[in-house]
């Protein structure tokens, strides 16, 4: 009774920290207008970069709509957004300047997670505020992928990194939701560790079960690969919540909550230790990406999202998921994941091909609005190597393009400043045009003794990731309205 209450109390705060949220986005009109650009010697990039915004500025929803602000994060015939889509849109969409969408939708999702749903969010909403009827009838007969609740706590981390937003990971209503997730919806759900090939096919099922109705057999499935019909558990699932518990222990971290952090990053080895352990085929040397009611494993979709949870950390393994994904066909929704990805783990001439290839008139399916934003992130994040890191107040860059062409950007939005960022294949220039110093960390590929920053030789410090591949860097203080420039001695 006293949890009960407890509960209710929570979900009272969490609705009203809703309605200001809310009230605070409707206001942000600045922040549905796109002015970042981009030029670049290559031309084929510069192009690949505005056939990608001008895709990606098309599918902006009209704030005036009944959901508020919004992007369409789903079939375009929706008018609707769903938790994958939007995850994985929504650094882009803080590139086009759509703060206050990402806001307003990952606000409308996270309040939506209820009990009565097995404490499940709406796995896609559309612009009129409801649940789309494609994927909900009501909350004992509906669509879910079960990723989408560890999902959204990474989503939420990766854009208070990237804005320095910290509401995004401390209002009551992202608290709520982070808390039930990693408790309540894990143990709902059979998903602890131990019990990931154990589980029931359907837990939590409609009763009388009917499976021939997909709000039945698809509430609640094991993964991102809705291909199979008779899956019991998905590869990517077990790296959605090893990435959501490293996730919230860094959050917790935040709040001084070290003994709930040291727990969760043990419950996430547990995860990665099962991954390793059950999920690598030795002989084909790749992973699994499926286990079946049949007891057995399978490979097809999945291995993508080893990458986008960063849930490896065999570099060996880490290269075979790579060239398995690169020699396998694949949807352009999985595609359009690749060109950060790639960048991220040393492989940028393929990230380039995939970007022109993506971002070509030609390409089939190029309208799904993931395609045009993962073409932004691919050049921003992937080529521009544009990271954030808000805690630190740190810009970390470092140009992914072996070429001998120059790239710039202007009027990116990022740790609640704006800069310019210029790239050549000895030099980098980094313009603050907001009102807070930046503390930029400038690297460069290979092992250097010195950086020299504005005319003074600066020491680099070496840094060699788990793939083996080392850069150089140093930090420098970017003061409001200063622009730095670093070059190779």
């Amino acid at each position: 009774m006293v949890q009960n209450t407890w509960i209710i109390l929570k979900q009272a705060a969490y609705r009203l920290s809703f309605l200001l949220l809310t009230c605070c986005v409707c206001f942000d009109s600045r922040s549905q207008v796109s002015s970042i650009e981009f030029s670049s010697s290559d031309t084929a990039l510069q192009n690949s970069f505005y056939r990608a915004k001008e895709m990606a500025l098309s599918y902006k929803g009209d704030p005036g709509d009944p959901i508020g602000p919004w992007y369409e994060a789903a079939l375009p015939s929706r008018n609707a957004f769903c938790i994958r889509d939007v995850s994985h849109q929504s650094i882009a969409a803080e590139i086009l300047g759509w703060k206050a969408a990402n806001k307003n939708m990952l606000t409308k999702l996270v309040t939506n997670i209820s009990e009565a749903k097995d404490w499940c969010a709406y796995w896609e909403m559309n612009k009129f505020g409801k649940p789309a009827p494609e994927d909900y009838r009501n909350d004992r007969e509906f669509w879910y992928n079960l990723n989408a609740n560890f999902e959204l706590i990474y989503t939420c981390w990766r854009l208070y990194l990237w804005t320095g937003d910290s509401s995004y990971i401390t209002t009551p209503a992202f608290k709520f939701f982070f808390d039930r997730t990693v408790k309540d919806y894990l143990e709902r759900w059979i998903l602890q560790a131990d019990s990931l090939l154990k589980r029931p096919a359907h837990p939590n099922a409609p009763v009388p079960y009917n499976n021939k109705d997909y709000f039945h057999s698809s509430r609640g499935l094991p993964s991102y690969n809705e291909a199979v019909a008779d899956m019991r558990m998905g590869v990517d699932l077990v790296a959605a919540i090893y990435r959501a518990m490293k996730t919230y222990a860094a959050i917790a971290l935040m709040r001084g909550e070290h003994q709930l952090a040291a727990k969760h990053l043990a419950k996430a080895e547990k995860y990665r230790q099962h991954l390793e352990t059950f999920w690598w085929n030795k002989d084909a040397r790749s992973y699994y990406t499926y286990f079946t009611d049949q007891q057995t494993f399978g490979r097809g979709e999945g291995g993508t999202y080893l990458l986008w949870y960063d849930a490896l950390t065999d570099s060996s393994r880490i290269r075979s998921t790579i060239e398995h994904l690169l020699s396998m066909p694949s949807n352009v929704e999985n595609l359009s994941y690749l060109p950060y990805q790639l960048c991220r783990y040393g492989y940028p001439e393929e990230a380039y091909r995939y970007i022109l290839y993506l971002a070509h008139p030609a390409t089939k399916r190029r309208e799904y609005p993931e395609v045009s934003f993962g073409v932004i992130e691919g050049i921003v994040q992937g080529i521009m190597g544009v990271e954030a890191d808000a805690p630190s107040n740190r810009l970390t860059t470092i140009y992914n393009n072996k070429s001998a062409n120059s790239s710039e950007l202007r009027n990116l939005d990022i740790l609640v400043s704006r800069i310019d960022l210029k790239h050549w294949p000895k030099g980098s220039t980094l313009t603050n045009n907001g009102k807070k110093t930046i503390n930029w960390r400038v690297s460069f590929h290979g092992r250097l003794s010195f950086i020299q920053v504005d005319g003074k030789k600066i020491r680099a410090i070496p840094k060699t990731n788990r793939m083996g591949n080392t850069c150089s860097y140093v930090d420098v203080k970017v003061l409001p309205g200063k622009t730095i420039m670093a070059i190779l001695p």
